[in-house]
């Protein structure tokens, strides 16, 4: 008998699970005696006592029956067709948002060069070696401490509460535990934000270029994008639909990915835009923590005085992309259809975790990470600026931005298919570089690059810029 174990978990769930597949299949139909356990035992080399156990488990659950003295057989299930199809895996989408899902281009974008050991990934910091030891004191802690019930779906009062301190004293945004709504990362903060604010078709104005992260979830809802372009001041708010959005989505601080600031004349502009039209604005604060000129800057929302602007904030990127827990900043009018679509979807974030962040933030732990953090993001910055002016030179245009954890540089010379090659042939190299080009609804005509250095140490950049600039060299323009 050929079965196949799929190596997860200990051996007899592995044959329980394979003899399982074989009988919903048709391999073994009803009536088949399975073969002895001694004798299974030596073909798939496991002990016999790995076989009684599945066999055992196969009997619990009906799937196959004892005869004394005789041996174990398939019991009669009925199954008429078999329940696994050849077609199975073409089954037609069994909605129009499942339909929308499959559909969305670039889905594997955040996954792209794992394994490569000089990888430029963006926005997945790696900075502090303490960090996991901080973090795992910080969950015996609230393990030990906290009750163990469902934390509600507003989230816990104390995490709440040091958000707010964090907010008024870092992003001069003054709010309230009630306004503050905990959700597991910016990612579920744009989901509710579309169920809670958008029907099919309705439209959704986003920077051009843009976070896909959030083009993947409004899209995927059915709400019809409006591009607007971003320049060295951020959303060109004078190319604004004259039609009124329902939501416009905007990242403020750090434009993702062009790394642009809105300028003061252009935030006021836009909040009078959304007052005029009755729409709402998502101010997507993912990396608001990291600036490397002065202080970090205020808050879009805390000029927001028609009480129109959501502000979204994550710890993914402050602490580390495993730690799924974000926030929002909620306008009094949606507190409790916001509250009402996180309690649908996944009653409340883990409450064990909101109990170790809370610690940690009341302890000055975080903010003492934050400014760790800060160094060494900026030591890593100037590593990559300057590999870039000693390996590439002219031949790439870097991006000024004194903030987040990537530089953006434009190739010089190059058309899309170059870059392709250029990605490719680094690739190939060990170097992860990823493009511009997904980030855009049309891709701008000359390509360019996120080079993104919060995973690798300033040691390793260095390494990475020469072989960067080996790679320019081995796929110039027109190649």
């Amino acid at each position: 008998m050929f079965l196949d174990l799929d190596g997860n978990g200990p051996h007899y769930a592995q044959l329980t699970r394979a003899l399982k597949g074989a009988i919903l299949d048709g391999r073994m139909a009803a009536g088949v005696r399975l073969p002895p356990t001694r004798e299974l035992a030596h073909q798939l080399e496991l002990s016999r006592t790995t076989v009684l156990a599945a066999y055992e488990q196969l009997r619990a659950e009906g799937f196959i029956n004892g005869r004394v003295g005789s041996g174990s057989y398939v019991s009669q299930l009925q199954i008429s067709p078999t329940l696994r199809s050849a077609e199975a895996a073409a089954m037609a989408p069994a909605s129009r948002y499942a339909t929308r899902a499959r559909q969305l281009p670039h889905r594997g974008i955040g996954g792209m060069h794992r394994g490569l050991r000089y990888n430029l990934i963006y926005g997945d910091p790696v900075t502090n070696p303490a960090l996991n030891a901080a973090w795992g004191r910080e969950l015996s802690r609230a393990a030990a401490y906290s009750s163990l019930g469902v934390a509600g779906s507003w989230g816990l009062l104390s995490l709440r509460q040091q958000i707010c301190d964090y907010l008024a004293r870092r992003r001069g945004l003054l709010a309230q535990p009630e306004d503050v709504l905990i959700v597991s990362g910016t990612q579920q903060a744009y989901a509710l934000c579309a169920r809670v604010l958008l029907d099919e078709g309705d439209t959704v104005v986003l920077e051009e270029p843009h976070y896909f992260g959030a083009y993947h979830a409004l899209l995927a809802h059915g709400a019809t994008l409006h591009p607007v372009r971003t320049d060295d001041d951020g959303l060109v708010c004078a190319e604004l639909p004259q039609a009124a959005p329902k939501l416009i989505s905007v990242s403020p601080s750090h434009q993702f990915p062009t790394g642009a600031v809105m300028s003061l004349p252009r935030r006021l502009e836009l909040l009078r835009y959304a007052a005029q039209k009755r729409c709402w604005i998502i101010e997507d604060d993912y990396d608001g923590e990291f600036r490397y000129d002065g202080r970090p800057l205020a808050a879009l929302r805390s000029l927001d005085e028609g009480d129109r602007v959501i502000y979204a904030g994550t710890f993914s990127k402050s602490l580390f992309g495993a730690l799924r827990l974000g926030y929002v900043v909620l306008p009094r009018a949606l507190r409790g259809d916001f509250n009402a679509a996180k309690y649908l979807s996944d009653m409340s974030s883990p409450g064990i975790e909101q109990a170790a962040l809370a610690h940690f933030m009341e302890s000055g732990g975080f903010e003492r990470h934050l400014r760790h953090a800060r160094k060494e993001l900026q030591a890593r910055r100037e590593a990559l600026i300057a590999g870039l002016h000693r390996h590439a030179g002219e031949r790439v245009q870097i991006v000024h931005s004194p903030a987040g954890m990537h530089v953006v540089a434009w190739l010089n010379g190059y058309d899309q298919a170059g870059a392709e090659a250029l990605i490719a042939h680094a690739q190939g190299r060990g170097l992860g570089l990823h493009p511009m080009a997904p980030h855009y609804v049309s891709p701008p005509q000359r390509p360019g690059l996120l080079l993104g250095y919060c995973g690798l140490s300033v040691a390793e950049l260095r390494e990475a810029m020469q072989l960067f600039g080996e790679c320019l060299d081995a796929v110039p323009p027109g190649h």
